[in-house]
Formats: C-alpha cells, structure tokens, sequence
C-alpha cells in the first residue's frame, strides 16, 4: 500500500491545472458508482487527476488513485486494496484503465457489496462493457462518456479564450448574436483551420508530426490491444483492420460498397461489417444511416467518415477539405443530437427534422431550397447570412 501511496503523490502532484474541462463540473463524483468511458487519448485520466488535486490536494489518505496496470496488482487483488484501504479510513477510490485488469467487474461489485459507503469512481475505454450479467453493474453504476476537445474546448485550451455553450437550437435561432461575441475576442476561421488540423486530442504541443505520431499510435493500440480483448477480433486480422482504416482515410466519405471492401480486405462481408461496427463503438469511425430508426445489426451503413478531422491528417495523404467539413459536422453534432445521412435531401438530417448542407462559403440552397428547417454550414465565413451559417458555429455544442 505504501507504493500505491506514493505513486499516488507522484502522479497527482505531476497533473496540471491550467485548464480544466467543463467536464468536471458535470459528474456526479460523489455517488458510490461513476464510471467514465472514452476513446484513449481523450483526457480521461488528465481529469480524475485533476479533481483529486482540486478537491483533495496531492497526498494520499481518504482518496487513493490507482492505475490498474500496476505491478501491484500482479500479487494483490482488487478486493485486497478495498478491503486494506477501507482499514485504514480511506473513502474514495480511482481506479484508472479497469479494462487492463481482467476480472475488474466482478470484483468492483463484490466491493459495493462488503463496503456501502466506499465511493468509487472508475475509467475504462470506449468499448468498455458497463452493462455485464456476471457483475450486474448497470442498475448501479452512474456512467459518462468522454469526447476529445470541440472547437470551442480548442479555444479555451491552446487559445485561452473563453466562450459558453450554445444549444443547437441557440445556434440555429440566434446566430448574428453569437457569432458577434465570438468576432470580438478573436479570429475564428484562423483558428479553425488551426482545429481542423491539430485540435480534436487534447496533446497537441505544437509539433504537428509529433501530434500526428501520437494519433497513429492512438489507432494501433486500439485496434491491437482493444479490439482483440472486448471484441474478440483475431490478432491475425489486425494488419487487414489498419489497412482499412487507411483505405477509408483515403476514400471518405465512402459511398459504402461492402463486397469491394470484403474483396479488398480479403475477409467476408459479415466480418467486415462487424469490425466497422467495432470500429464505431471504438470511436475510430463514425457510420450514417439514412434512418437510424430502422438499422438492424450488421446493417451496410450508407456512409463512413472517420471520428474527428485530425486523423484524416494522421492516416491519409490525400485529403480532401469537403470531406473534413462533412466530418467536422458528424463529429461535433453526433455528441449531443442524432446525426443521419440524408441521401438526396441536403448532406445531414438531425434530430429526425433539421436539414444541413455542408461546404464552402459558395455553396447555394439549391439541394435543399425546398425542405423546412434547412440550412446550409458554410466554411471560410465568421459571420452568417440569413440561414447560411459559419461551419465552426456547430463547435460551440459541448
């Protein structure tokens, strides 16, 4: 215990406070149960470090943080630290990455059992099954997803520049509003273009091929290490899921033709559309459906983008600014709202009624001139004109 201690001190005296997320002002850490989910390389562990620093300094005592890949845990269970830790007076403990340790769900249920009033809040990826019939932690746990930076996170964090929220509804209803506040403090077309590049993870250090590194790296432990452990996708066609994630970085947003993929891969076509649903649940891919009402499992979804615009970056040589729009679009909308293909009607339909044509500060209301609630994201703008707004205004979301 008296490494875990130490390790703790470590580790929280280490974390920085400059800029902390909205995030954290949204969980509830105070319940027995809180789990949060993400994609790795989104911040998770930045900010439970964080909130210990912030609520309870840096020493160790009535909270203990924990990365479940320790040594320590080569010899001792996790029932073993709850059980000492709860003897000496601790109250709270932060369990980082259970996914690393296998039996992590029946022994965290087996803790809430023996010990009511040890609070725990724990971290674990994107694919992380909170819902489990051994451990029956669904009706317990209070659970949050993590999203990497939106345009407006970007601001706050390598701009120092502090903007609200907006509602869609906000940003569809008042924009000339918004959009003046936002054209006092700054440039943000400039900026945005900046975004687009190198703004989604929040490790960007100014070295662009550095931050492109980290993001393939991000992929590749994903697809090895995740996929093959929560999915059960043979180590053998882990190469055949990276080079897919090439091919679609070249090709988004793909006109989806899964027999030309499956002859690509060499792999069947039900394979194939199991690893791109792996990939969506992994948040490496997101998959459109013209009516997301009626998409039964293993559906052929009518179109692919990558997750967030960097990783066009990252993985592809080629890179089309029209399809980095689009992506930018399904990225920071799909947080909060439900995103579909809308096939010959405008680019995307939202929440089942609004209407978005996507593309460059040109583009014209012919596709959509005759559909209500409809509006076109314009890129190079920084003020509206009538209902053709400023690509960048849908950042302001989260």
């Amino acid at each position: 215990m008296e490494t875990l201690f130490k390790k703790h001190h470590i580790l929280i005296s280490q974390v920085s406070m400059d800029i902390v997320r909205d995030m954290m002002k949204n969980i509830s850490w105070e319940k027995q149960l809180v789990a949060i989910r993400g994609s790795r390389g989104v911040g998770k562990t930045t900010l439970i470090r964080q909130y210990i620093k912030q609520m309870y300094g840096v020493n160790a005592g009535e909270v203990l943080y924990c990365v479940l890949d320790s040594l320590f845990f080569t010899n001792h269970t996790l029932l073993d630290l709850a059980e000492r830790f709860q003897l000496m007076g601790g109250k709270h403990l932060f369990l980082d990455e259970v996914h690393k340790y296998p039996t992590w769900s029946k022994e965290i249920k087996e803790i809430i059992d023996l010990y009511p009033d040890l609070k725990i809040t724990f971290s674990g990826s994107s694919l992380l099954q909170i819902l489990n019939a051994d451990a029956d932690l669904s009706r317990r746990v209070l659970s949050y997803d993590m999203e990497g930076l939106s345009f407006r996170e970007y601001l706050h964090f390598y701009k120092g520049i502090q903007l609200p929220v907006r509602s869609l509804d906000e940003i569809l209803s008042r924009p000339d509003a918004i959009c003046e506040v936002i054209n006092k403090v700054c440039r943000p077309q400039a900026m945005f273009e900046q975004y687009l590049r190198a703004g989604y993870y929040p490790f960007f250090d100014g070295e662009e091929e550095e931050y492109y590194s980290r993001i393939e790296n991000v992929v590749s432990f994903i697809i090895d290490q995740e996929l093959t452990q929560f999915c059960g996708v043979d180590s053998a066609n882990t190469r055949k899921i990276k080079a897919l994630m090439l091919f679609l970085a070249e090709n988004v947003p793909y006109e989806v033709n899964i027999a030309k993929l499956a002859t690509y891969l060499e792999l069947n076509k039900q394979t194939v559309l199991a690893y791109l649903s792996y990939l969506q649940r992994a948040e490496l891919l997101h998959l459109l459906y013209s009516d997301n009402k009626s998409v039964t499992r293993l559906q052929k979804p009518d179109k692919i983008y990558l997750h967030n615009p960097n990783m066009f970056y990252a993985l592809g040589q080629q890179r089309q600014i029209g399809t980095i729009r689009e992506c930018f679009v399904v990225n920071q909308l799909s947080v909060n709202h439900t995103v579909e293909y809308g096939k010959a009607n405008g680019d995307f339909r939202i929440d089942g009624h609004i209407t978005f044509e996507v593309g460059g500060k040109d583009k014209t209301f012919d596709q959509i001139a005759d559909l209500p609630d409809s509006y076109i994201l314009a890129d190079s703008m920084e003020f509206p004109i009538g209902k053709k707004l400023p690509l960048w205004l849908v950042g302001m979301g989260y």
